[in-house]
């Protein structure tokens, strides 16, 4: 959320969401990555149900972005790649589930702070 948007109390939330975090897949990557400070490549593929490809493509968004970091190296003779969440993933992550909880407040209120 920018500043502008944080000074207009009468914003509607979803104007807030992050399309590059809001993404299915880019959230739930950001969401395990939250959880697991480090998670491989092959547990984030099966954990998503993703092919390898797909994956790929979202953890270049996210790491372009700058809310991911992906390292590579390999346990014993075989390649792995990790990723950890970066301190501007957290607070993007953190934002995303802020602006969500207000529109599922604002829903469960029966759009009470809505403008008609």
């Amino acid at each position: 959320m920018t500043a502008e948007q944080s000074d207009q109390p009468d914003q509607h939330p979803v104007n807030a969401l992050d399309d590059v975090v809001h993404q299915r897949v880019r959230l739930g990557i950001l969401t395990v990555a939250h959880q697991a400070r480090r998670v491989e490549f092959g547990f984030l593929r099966t954990a998503l149900d993703l092919t390898a490809g797909n994956l790929s493509q979202h953890l270049s968004v996210l790491e372009k972005a700058g809310l991911v970091h992906i390292e590579k190296g390999y346990e014993g003779k075989r390649p792995r790649t990790w990723l950890t969440l970066t301190p501007a993933g957290d607070r993007a992550l953190r934002e995303e589930v802020a602006q969500l909880k207000r529109l599922i407040q604002q829903i469960e209120q029966g759009g009470s702070d809505a403008q008609a």
